[in-house]
């Protein structure tokens, strides 16, 4: 069992630590938050709490840590906590820039200590049937992949919020959403090598955007089109094409809440196929293998170079968004 403590009672840290309420592989131990008002649920989860993230990262009783905290605070955590000898799993993204990531990857790797990060996608159980349909070559070479993941969610947050923010949220529904997509793309098609990116503010007050549309380029030539937009309910979609037939992923309710999701499958001529999927939490998915990793059960199934990968290509859109030009990727080296 790893033991565990949690950095941030927001509204996503909260989601954590009732999904890891009965977990079996990861236990929730100690809690920290600015705010000394989050003491009252730390506390009805068993937690011990404190308002100083130092003290938590020293606390002996803790082997890893779970950052749910403002995105420009995860590269210097990430580092004080592998500093400390905690693993460290990271609410996405890793880091608003490709310096930072691999900033953060050499501090855990020096230190010896599990980087996980919160992207829940991969390890839902449709996204690893469609895994294994690309890796056994039933839809042939892949073309393109499109991608939708938009909420309403953000709509009623106080214009003050960390999340609406230029600093923490650059290029809007980006960091928000679109960075999953950016993510099982990177997951699928490798090396991101160029992006093309536009944000607009066209149903909302939200001052960073509320309309995103991205296209990434890999090294293969196939393209990513990631849709993500802050004023419109809930949609979910993830389909996957090539030469020899196309599957798409549907959600049928928000991650917060899976209720599970839609499989269609067209391969050749063939009838299409669907596929239902009952509830199943990725993101507890996704905390117990890094846990496993953490207990020395086999390595973290994300590897880190498509962590820093990913992170390149966000850097990338933040800088397309506001040139309105195409951006090379940076790649990194030396992993």
């Amino acid at each position: 069992m790893l033991r565990a403590g949690i950095v941030g009672l927001g509204w996503w840290g909260r989601i954590i630590t009732t999904t890891l309420s009965n977990s079996s592989r990861l236990r929730l131990v100690a809690a920290a938050d600015v705010d000394p008002a989050a003491e009252k649920f730390a506390n009805a989860h068993g937690l011990s709490f404190t308002t100083d993230t130092n003290s938590l990262l020293t606390n002996p009783d803790v082997d890893a840590v779970i950052l749910c905290t403002p995105h420009t605070l995860h590269c210097d955590q990430i580092i004080r906590a592998a500093a400390a000898g905690k693993h460290v799993f990271c609410e996405k993204p890793l880091s608003l820039a490709h310096a930072d990531a691999m900033r953060a990857v050499a501090a855990c790797n020096t230190a010896g200590v599990v980087l996980g990060v919160g992207h829940e996608r991969r390890f839902e159980p449709p996204t690893l049937d469609l895994r294994d349909a690309v890796d056994a070559g039933e839809l042939g070479t892949l073309l393109q992949i499109e991608a939708n993941f938009s909420q309403d969610k953000f709509l009623s947050l106080p214009a003050d919020n960390w999340r609406l923010s230029e600093k923490d949220a650059p290029a809007g529904p980006m960091t928000a959403t679109g960075i999953h997509l950016l993510d099982l793309g990177v997951s699928f098609l490798g090396r991101p090598v160029t992006v093309l990116a536009r944000v607009a503010t066209l149903g909302s007050e939200l001052r960073n955007g509320d309309t995103l549309a991205a296209m990434v380029t890999f090294a293969t030539g196939t393209n990513l089109m990631i849709s993500a937009i802050l004023a419109t309910p809930f949609e979910g979609r993830f389909a996957v094409y090539g030469t020899r037939g196309w599957i798409e992923i549907r959600d049928k309710s928000h991650p917060e809440n899976p209720t599970g999701w839609t499989m269609t499958r067209q391969i050749g001529a063939k009838d299409r196929e669907f596929v239902d999927y009952p509830a199943s939490s990725g993101v507890r998915a996704n905390l117990e293998a890094f846990a496993a990793a953490a207990l020395g059960e086999g390595a973290y199934p994300m590897p880190q170079q498509q962590m820093i990968d990913n992170i390149a290509a966000l850097e990338a859109i933040f800088k397309s968004a506001k040139s309105r030009t195409i951006v090379p990727v940076e790649r990194a080296t030396g992993l």
